[in-house]
């Protein structure tokens, strides 16, 4: 061994002693033989990366290899299609050469970064999808989770939407694989869960559009990199921060419209000696519409409506080129009117970041490509919600339930990410920790009866790596895996009857759990329009404390928790295939997603008046299914369509074998989407968005169903004097009323809504 070692050595010192540098020059244009500046120039060789350079201000550049046989050249700018050449030898390149980059297809050249680190996304094996700022401007929608319906396979838990849905609704769901209303889906905002913490909801509400950039959907589990709430996928909202060429940026949006719809936010940043801040400030409120069908509407039932505001404030420092350390401190306050003068929520968060993203190189260390994020997060919640009882006719309700959800959660994650020779690696851990209680006092008659107290804390440590390898020009290979360990603790039910003046206290046995989450992925540039891709990952989605601890009613529907609830597992394959060619691009797979233990609203008993049931780890799901999406560009219009096939069923249930083979509820089988765009160098823009759905179910039993549905959107706006532009917008244009909901009492959709508003930037 000490020979080997000594020989190593030895040729290492040779090698490099002998070994010259030899210069490849050339120049880099369009195709108008303009040059063109900032392109990246990589050697390649059979193994390994030889250098890499970028074009000067002309065009040129110039980069030293030490070996002059067998080489690629490869090279890529934004807004053009990347150029590969071999060559057998240096004599084969001539010095001085020029090659000339023609426009990007569609899709070419665009970088996603829910992979951990930044990819192209021609280049990564998995179903992305991104939404960009001009596809959320052009959204008849102001809703940022409205805009997300454009992309194939995102649903709510629920129809209906975040403006007019109690937040406990709002789950993500990716694929089909949602059986309750906790997010399936990891949605991050700046790097930060915006899951939340206690629930495992999302508040959409929170995500003003005026402050995103951009966002990207990955579709299919993501544990082995995300950890828990990642099991169907992740959703990535990349916000906009301050311009740092320019000392001062902003934006502002204006908008009314009917059911009383009234929205104000705005977007600054600063810039200035390597200091940045920038501010987002919003305002949203809508008196809503009368959800429950006209048929069954009684004298109670009144609108479903919703108010919000949202702050936040960053200010960052740079050190070096590309190192940074920053602070957010975020405030969100949310009022909803639940469809009847009880039924109502309210919500208020304060929360704070704090981090850095580090270039190692700017620190003094003598190491390349090498990075290390840093970030700190945590904050309060508190959550209010008020329920009732409706009699038969709905022209009474009565209080039965105030209920206060305080929750805190406080959370670090660390990465480091390295690139050498073709391979991109990196490594990380987190911690998180959540505490939340439910406490409620239980009417009857209009007299107290009870006080309940239930809660407890969860702790969760995640530690991952990945492998994102090029194989040659041809193949990418990634490999990632993930552990994960947490721990239920400090978990008690103490209710109070207040006739008898009588406590009973259960103390639940602390718990503790883990999972491995491995995944593999390939994928293989056939030619240079047709690519394929093949992925295996198995991902978990550990209980909320929402669903082990706190109850809820909606209608006459009583959920209960379930201290005994475990983990969700699933094991996920996907295969597709994705060609393109100019402004033509079209990609398809087929999926497999097979969730064992998973957590779902159980019916367990149906009188009269009231039907209940209980959170149950269901056994086992199965999700089979295709996704489709295409897009072209035609002139100054873009159209693109996307289909989703989800067979989601119950396949296995020993605890209630009347369940197996039925559907799983609210999933229907076929969704469709389309949007049109029309944008003109006069300023005038216009789109169309559609989304279609067939008939889904609102119970575990297959017995209330809700029908299929289509629904087409409008949206129109012109530009003037450079930055200001007036829009309007139209949701529901044909005015279709379908159903959202059987709690068994029938609520519909909104009816069509339009908004008019003005936008500086």
């Amino acid at each position: 061994m000490r020979f080997l070692f000594i020989a190593l050595l030895t040729f290492v010192f040779f090698y490099q002693t002998f070994s010259q540098d030899i210069n490849i020059q050339g120049q880099v244009i369009d195709s108008n033989k303009l040059p063109i500046s900032g392109a990246e120039i990589k050697i390649l060789g059979n193994a390994s990366e030889l250098a890499v350079c970028k074009s000067n201000e002309e065009g040129r550049f110039l980069c030293p290899i030490n070996n002059d046989q067998d080489f690629i050249l490869s090279i890529r700018a934004d807004g053009y299609s990347i150029l590969r050449q071999t060559f057998r030898n240096i004599q084969e390149f001539e010095n001085n050469s020029t090659f000339t980059l023609s426009p990007a297809p569609l899709r070419e050249n665009v970088t996603v970064t829910t992979n951990r680190t930044d990819t192209l996304l021609d280049e990564t094996p998995a179903s992305i999808a991104t939404l960009s700022k001009t596809n959320l401007e052009t959204t008849a929608s102001p809703a940022v989770d409205d805009a997300l319906r454009q992309t194939v396979g995102f649903t709510l838990f629920r129809r209906s939407n975040s403006r007019n849905a109690n937040p406990t609704t709002q789950g993500t769901s990716l694929r089909g694989i949602n059986a309750s209303g906790a997010s399936r889906s990891l949605v991050l905002y700046d790097g930060i869960p915006l899951n939340d913490a206690f629930g495992g909801w999302i508040y959409w509400s929170r995500v003003p559009s005026v402050a995103v950039e951009r966002i990207e959907v990955l579709r299919g589990g993501s544990s082995s990199l995300y950890g828990s709430d990642a099991l169907g996928g992740t959703i990535n909202v990349i916000p906009r921060t301050a311009d740092k060429e320019k000392d001062f940026t902003a934006s502002a949006e204006i908008f009314g419209g009917t059911q009383n719809t009234f929205s104000a936010s705005t977007f600054f940043g600063f810039a200035k000696n390597n200091w940045s801040a920038d501010f987002v400030a919003g305002t949203f409120q809508i008196r809503g519409y009368k959800r429950v069908d006209e048929a069954e509407r009684g004298l109670v039932d009144d609108f479903v409506n919703s108010r919000n505001t949202n702050f936040s404030g960053r200010i960052a420092r740079d050190f070096g080129e590309n190192s940074n350390l920053f602070f957010k401190g975020i405030y969100f306050g949310e009022e909803r009117n639940n469809g009847t003068p009880i039924q109502k929520n309210r919500t208020l968060f304060r929360q704070f970041a704090f981090g850095g993203d580090f270039d190692l190189g700017d620190l003094g260390l003598k190491t390349q490509n090498s990075r290390l994020s840093l970030r700190t997060y945590g904050g309060t919640q508190v959550f209010d919600q008020n329920f009732s009882a409706i009699v038969n006719n709905r022209n009474r309700e009565f209080l039965v339930r105030l209920q206060r959800v305080p929750s805190q959660n406080f959370g670090f994650s660390s990465q480091f990410t390295t690139s050498f020779k073709n391979n991109t690696f990196l490594a990380g851990f987190e911690v998180n920790e959540v505490r939340g209680s439910s406490n409620e006092n239980g009417f009857f008659g209009g007299n107290l009866t009870s006080r309940l107290g239930t809660g407890g804390r969860e702790r969760t440590y995640g530690i991952y790596i990945q492998d994102f390898a090029n194989i040659g020009d041809r193949i990418v290979l990634v490999g990632s895996l993930r552990y994960d360990s947490w721990e239920n603790s400090s978990a008690l039910n103490s209710l109070l009857s207040i006739s008898s003046n009588q406590t009973t206290t259960t103390i639940f046995p602390d718990r503790t759990q883990n999972a491995f989450s491995p995944s593999g992925s390939i994928l293989f540039q056939a030619t240079n329009e047709i690519s394929l891709y093949f992925n295996a990952s198995r991902s978990f989605r550990s209980p909320t404390l929402n669903e082990l601890y706190r109850g809820f009613r909606v209608g006459s529907v009583i959920t209960n928790p379930n201290e005994n609830l475990v983990a969700e597992r699933a094991n996920n394959f996907e295969a597709g295939l994705s060609y393109s060619k100019h402004n033509f691009y079209i990609r398809g797979n087929f999926y497999y997603t097979q969730v064992e233990d998973a957590v779902s609203n159980v019916t367990t008993n149906t009188t009269p008046t009231l039907i209940f049931r209980q959170r149950q780890n269901a056994g086992e799901t199965r999700v089979r299914g295709l996704e489709i999406e295409a897009e072209t560009r035609i002139s100054d219009f873009n159209f693109s369509v996307g289909y989703l096939l989800a067979d989601a069923e119950f396949s296995d249930f020993p605890s209630n074998r009347t369940l197996e083979g039925l559907r799983i509820p609210q999933v229907p089988l076929h969704q469709f989407t389309f949007q049109t765009r029309y944008a003109n160098k006069q300023g005038w823009s216009f789109s169309l968005q559609g989304r279609a759905s067939s008939e889904q179910f609102d119970n575990d039993l297959n017995t209330l169903r809700l029908e299929p549905f289509f629904q087409l959107d409008a949206f129109g706006a012109k530009r003037f004097k450079e930055k200001w532009q007036v829009f309007i917008g139209v949701e529901n244009v044909f005015n279709s009323r379908y159903s959202i909901g059987r709690t068994p009492v029938r609520t519909v959709n909104s009816p069509i809504n339009a908004r008019a508003g003005l936008r500086w930037n």
